[in-house]
């Protein structure tokens, strides 16, 4: 995008053990392990007024970590829980937690191999063994924890969260042990075939919701399990819970999806060609989704990112702009180099400019301020009730199978709503909704996508309201084609014509040298979208992604 005033996004977290203590090694002079917090440490000031005492300030020393780090790390490994919780600075929820770790997960033996000391953080292994109903399983995970220094009084304490206790566990999360409450599920691709994490490593959060949605109805039983249980605030960012260690398996049932097992395998092999990149491909006469890749595999970003998508969203915009008659797609229409709006000044991306024209010059050159400059002629509310009323986005009723984010195009004023119109401002969006635009333009309807078919659940998928006019549904045809044939789309979509259409996009986020890179596109009956993270301009980034797999689709 353009050199414009940026707006923030959103963020869909050798030493060893001798005769049972914790040994952990401390560069310089011997420590006591229980030494006084108060006393002695180089590294941190201190702070008082008359009558009393020192508060010391600043970072913890490698002394405080040393002992704070050796403290709990020891009573937590000698089951000494009380102890162990009084050096957080939460001792409550750590109790809780570290009581359950026992008492809930039944884990025993526990062993903790610290690190050396980062900073302030200390690494530390965990070995420990699951032992339930005579059955016993070995568990074996790497953790961490960060000494903080308490503001009230200055005493370093281990920073308090549940990942200290395992990475996989967020806040109010908790470990337990027992006869699983859902019963597994064996996942099936379009053709047959068993869907697997260790086939289709990005399948894994998709796996957990599919067993967390259908596996009390599959025809399963339950086995005994590990499992991280999700709390409130994971059940409300639609995190599904997570098994650790299988002591016996259950018996799955059965859950045939929509996915590709071609355009999932070669998707998952063009995200690995990059780091933090993620693509969605649809069919768009029917919505079902082929294939969801992501290059990492913690976080299912192509159904769950919340990300500003950058000038992939000219094409909600345009749709919007074509049926207000405000413009068509041979109408001369100028982009200047800049335009002030609310106190702000756009830029387009290098100042660039547009003299002469048309708009169908500018979608397929992405000028920011072409768009930008319909502002003043908007209502707050138009592009919003654009994106719902004919995309389906933004009214969090989409049913896919699994959990996802639908979108959200909230109604803004001002500069935001000028920066929305360019996919800035609070726009957010992922490659499923951005699949689903171009896929919306493709058939001229919106269809919801969908993982599992809804005759297996009987459930409703989401609809939209209205549908785009044919007049309408031909500009954005043509718009998209320029774009892919002549415009900033046309390198990766080279070879691919003659039905496609295309719109590359860019979106700046605060702390990062690099943009976003969107691109998202339709060839025939296949639509798909990616986004690269921090990875540049779209059309270089996540557009030779989604070419790939368009290409492979026929």
């Amino acid at each position: 995008m353009g050199k414009r005033r940026r707006v923030a996004e959103r963020r869909t977290a050798g030493p060893g053990v001798v005769g049972g203590v914790v040994a952990l090694a401390v560069c310089g002079a011997a420590l006591t392990v229980y030494a006084v917090y108060d006393g002695g440490s180089a590294a941190g000031a201190s702070t008082s007024t008359a009558g009393e005492r020192h508060i010391r300030t600043g970072p913890p020393s490698a002394a405080e970590v040393h002992t704070v780090a050796t403290r709990f790390l020891d009573a937590w490994q000698q089951g000494e829980v009380a102890d162990a919780a009084a050096a957080t600075d939460d001792p409550a929820a750590a109790g809780a937690l570290l009581t359950g770790y026992s008492k809930d997960a039944h884990l025993k033996d526990v062993t903790l191999t610290p690190g050396p000391a980062e900073g302030a953080k200390v690494p530390f292994s965990v070995k420990a063994t699951v032992s339930y109903k005579g059955v016993d399983k070995p568990l074996a995970y790497a953790s961490s924890l960060t000494v903080v220094r308490r503001t009230s009084d200055g005493k370093p304490l281990v920073g308090w969260h549940a990942s200290v206790v395992h990475p996989d566990l967020k806040d109010g999360d908790t470990l337990v042990t027992g006869h699983a409450g859902t019963p597994p599920v064996k996942a099936l691709d379009r053709n047959g075939g068993e869907l697997t994490a260790a086939a289709y490593p990005s399948l894994g959060t998709v796996l957990d919701g599919l067993r967390e949605k259908y596996g009390k109805t599959a025809g399963g039983t339950a086995g005994v399990e590990l499992r991280v249980v999700r709390g409130k605030a994971s059940q409300k960012a639609k995190l599904s819970d997570k098994t650790l260690v299988t002591l016996s398996e259950g018996t799955p049932g059965t859950v045939r999806t929509t996915l590709s097992p071609a355009l999932q395998a070669e998707a998952e092999r063009q995200v690995g060609k990059r780091a933090r990149a993620s693509v969605v491909v649809l069919r768009p006469s029917t919505g079902e989704i082929l294939a969801v890749a992501n290059s990492e595999h913690g976080f299912n970003v192509g159904f769950q990112g919340s990300l500003a998508p950058g000038s992939t969203m000219k094409i909600v915009t345009s749709t919007m702009l074509f049926e207000k008659k405000l413009v068509t797609a041979d109408a001369s229409h100028p982009c200047p180099k800049t335009y002030k709006l609310a106190g702000w000044t756009f830029h387009n991306d290098a100042d660039s400019e547009i003299k002469k024209g048309t708009f169908k010059d500018s979608f397929g050159a992405s000028c920011n301020n072409a768009f930008i400059d319909f502002a003043p002629k908007l209502s707050d509310s138009d592009l919003t009730e654009e994106a719902q009323q004919v995309y389906g986005l933004g009214m969090d009723n989409w049913a896919i199978g699994v959990p996802s984010f639908d979108g959200s195009v909230p109604v803004q004023s001002g500069a935001q709503m000028g920066a929305s119109l360019i996919g800035q401002g609070g726009v957010r969006m992922n490659p499923l909704n951005m699949a689903s635009v171009a896929a919306t333009v493709q058939s001229g309807r919106f269809h919801q996508p969908y993982l599992v078919s809804p005759e297996v659940d009987h459930r409703t998928l989401a609809t939209a309201s209205r549908t785009m006019s044919a007049k309408t549904r031909s500009q954005l045809k043509e718009v998209m084609k320029f774009t892919a044939d002549y415009g900033t789309a046309a390198k990766a979509m080279a070879g691919l014509g003659p039905d496609y259409g295309a719109k590359t996009g860019s979106a700046e986020v605060d702390g990062q040298k690099k943009p976003n890179g969107w691109f998202t596109a339709y060839r025939g009956d296949l639509a798909a979208a990616g986004v690269v993270q921090a990875g540049g301009h779209g059309g270089d980034t996540a557009g030779p992604i989604v070419a790939d797999l368009l290409r492979m689709g026929g």
